[in-house]
């Protein structure tokens, strides 16, 4: 696959200006938290490949959730290491078998897009609620910092892990509002910690590249659509 024919000019700058960003920022604080500096490069690599609905994607999703994982560990945000480590890492592999095996009729690189039911929506959404109510408890002993926004979180990572399991291109919407939180959430880190800031513009630059996602996925699942019509015809021909 070459990688300049694969991506639009546009993916291109957009996943370059990301890189660049993140990176000015771990050296705007002095090049500390290399860690950091990893996890967010592999992290928005792989929104972008999950933006064109590549399975590749979520081998670095899951890759980017364990380093994740263990920085949140490091800050008292055990909400955010148990839910990375305990639900989007496992989501991301159940997902990644799932677009596996439902590849568009144009390439096996591109998963096939799917409209949730009416049905399925109200299942994630008591499946949320239900996740939810149970990880308030369970951050609350272990006296996670900023409960209530890590809280939220779970909600938003909960849904937007099941809405890409299901192949939905609202899934991405899902992951913007869980950035929004998490950009709260380091945002508050990095009052008593400056370190914390290179993880804040990490999920400012993920919110932008989720927004392109979903863009990129309605441009999709119109395009498959009209495929399927296409192919539909010609068996009927």
């Amino acid at each position: 696959m070459s990688i300049k024919g694969y991506f639009t000019r546009f993916e291109l700058c957009l996943w370059g200006s990301s890189v660049l960003l993140i990176t000015a920022s771990f050296l705007a604080l002095g090049g500390e938290g290399v860690f950091t500096l990893i996890a967010s490069l592999i992290g928005v690599t792989s929104l972008i490949f999950c933006a064109k609905g590549n399975p590749l994607g979520h081998v670095l999703g899951i890759t980017f959730s364990i380093l994740y994982g263990i920085i949140s560990f490091g800050v008292r945000y055990y909400g955010e290491m148990i839910t990375y480590l305990g639900m989007t890492a496992p989501m991301a592999a159940v997902s990644l078998i799932s677009w596996l095996l439902n590849p568009s009729p144009e390439s096996r690189a591109e998963v096939k897009v799917n409209r949730l039911k009416k049905r399925d929506a109200e299942i994630i959404m008591l499946l949320a609620a239900a996740v939810t109510m149970i990880f308030y408890f369970i951050l609350r002993y272990f006296g996670t910092a900023n409960l209530a926004v890590s809280t939220l979180s779970v909600t938003t990572s909960f849904a937007a892990a099941c809405l890409t399991f299901r192949r939905s291109a609202y899934f991405a919407v899902a992951y913007a509002c869980n950035d929004i939180v998490l950009i709260v959430l380091w945002a508050l880190a990095a009052v008593s910690d400056i370190s914390c800031v290179s993880v804040l513009i990490c999920f400012v630059v993920f919110l932008v590249n989720d927004l392109y996602g979903f863009v990129n996925w309605k441009a999709m699942e119109k395009r498959q659509a009209i495929m399927a019509k296409l192919l539909e015809k010609g068996d009927q021909s």
